[in-house]
């Protein structure tokens, strides 16, 4: 048992984290730099991977199932943002003819 503590099934849980940081700075860079809409929800679903890819590491690592409860939540989370946000931009998309969010100043009265 001590050899689960330190280690989930041999990766260390420093290798989890510094993957899961990886990811996330790649949705922050993705949000931060793309123009595209559905780039930028691409982007914030890989954040939200990245957080779930912790939560799970950390509740393996403590042997404790609350942190996949919260993944369960997490993903709930992010399938009703996909589905609001695909609502957005195809009414975007049908206004504008276009995905990129910097034509949404068209949309101003």
């Amino acid at each position: 048992m001590e050899a689960v503590t330190q280690s989930i099934q041999g990766v260390p849980l420093n290798h989890y984290i510094l993957l899961s940081a990886i990811i996330f700075s790649i949705g922050v860079m993705g949000v931060l730099i793309r123009r595209n809409a559905i780039i930028i929800f691409m982007s914030i679903e890989l954040m939200l991977n990245a957080v779930n890819l912790l939560f799970t590491a950390f509740s393996a690592h403590r042997g404790d199932a609350a942190g996949q409860v919260f993944v369960f939540f997490v993903m709930a989370l992010a399938a009703a943002e996909v589905a609001i946000g695909l609502a957005i931009i195809v009414m975007i998309y049908r206004n504008t003819n276009s995905t990129d969010i910097n034509v949404l100043n068209r949309l101003k009265w």
